[in-house]
């Protein structure tokens, strides 16, 4: 992994966002546009309990859509998926954009997403083991050169058929979200990356130590794991109107307030120098690829911070 700072958005795949930005296949031309922008990333969320463009369909459209730009999910909940079927799925997305996948995943969050298992008909107990497993899987349908078996102590299969392989040897980097002791060790043990929201950026430097010292006690590379920041980003024009516009965004997204919310993720608004001066103090941190959430709900105020959001971008690029 090198230094330098990288800087993606995360796409508007509610269909609540859609109207006024051309349905749907607006947001093909929504993510060309940011990468025309320089932006180095697009991301695509995952949940059952609202309509939404589910995350690989849209990462596929935008495959043929653009040549330079990562794709990547924040986060995928593999528990909604077969896991066997999804290793195949995320194979082709990994051929079809030559190479440009990352997968970040999640095991969803308590008493918000017991819901989703249930129409998965996935329990939702032994779920963060259950993950592990998926994507110790997945990596060895990526890899095997022949017919296989896997046995965790979640996930059997006696007889797999030879999987597809991805573009790159090994498969996608696959990242974790999370920030609690034992998704910080996990991430260490068995990930490619960190993509955590804390809403103080001082948890963010030892949440970091964490996982690199498990990465170098598991006979890992530290180095190898990149440290990344999801965050929900509102540049203003002036100093009014960035919490309004936040709390606004959060009754929308979450039904709750903003001073509920920001004591989960993390928040940034405010004009160009604000948001540059908070996000630098999660760089400081050791932050190295920041995925940004554009904090409004509708299609034109997308359209707007994603310009603005823009021109912050080698300011952004500069706190490498």
């Amino acid at each position: 992994m090198d230094d330098e700072m990288r800087v993606g958005v995360v796409l508007p795949t509610g269909a609540a966002q859609w109207d006024g930005a051309g349905g749907p296949r607006g947001l093909i031309g929504f993510g060309a546009r940011a990468e025309e922008f320089g932006f180095d990333s697009l991301w695509a969320g995952d949940t059952l309990l609202k309509p939404m463009l589910d995350p690989l369909a849209l990462l596929g459209a935008l495959a043929a859509r653009t040549e330079r730009v990562t794709l990547g999910t924040a986060a995928l909940l593999p528990a909604f998926r077969r896991p066997v079927q999804t290793a195949r799925a995320l194979a082709s997305l990994d051929l079809l954009s030559a190479g440009r996948l990352v997968v970040t995943v999640g095991a969803g969050f308590p008493n918000r997403s017991e819901r989703e298992y249930a129409v998965s008909e996935v329990p939702w107990e032994r779920r963060f083991g259950r993950l592990d497993e998926t994507v110790a899987l997945w990596r060895r349908l990526w890899t095997a050169t022949g017919p296989s078996d896997f046995h965790g102590k979640v996930l059997h299969f006696d007889d797999l058929p030879q999987g597809l392989a991805p573009h790159r040897p090994g498969g996608p980097p696959v990242w974790l979200g999370g920030a609690t002791p034992a998704a910080l060790a996990r991430t260490g043990r068995l990930y490619d990356g960190w993509l955590p929201y804390p809403p103080d950026h001082r948890d963010y430097r030892p949440g970091l130590a964490d996982v690199r010292a498990a990465a170098t006690g598991a006979g890992r590379e530290a180095a190898a794991i990149t440290p990344a920041l999801y965050c929900t980003v509102l540049v203003t024009p002036g100093r009014e109107g960035g919490r309004e516009g936040l709390d606004a965004f959060c009754r929308a997204t979450y039904g709750v307030p903003l001073e509920v919310a920001e004591t989960i993720q993390c928040l940034v608004a405010g004009p160009a120098e604000e948001v540059a001066r908070r996000l630098r103090a999660y760089s400081a941190a050791g932050a190295r690829h920041l995925v940004c959430r554009l904090g409004v709900a509708d299609a034109r105020g997308q359209a707007e911070q994603l310009e603005r959001l823009a021109g912050l971008l080698p300011v952004l690029r500069g706190l490498g």
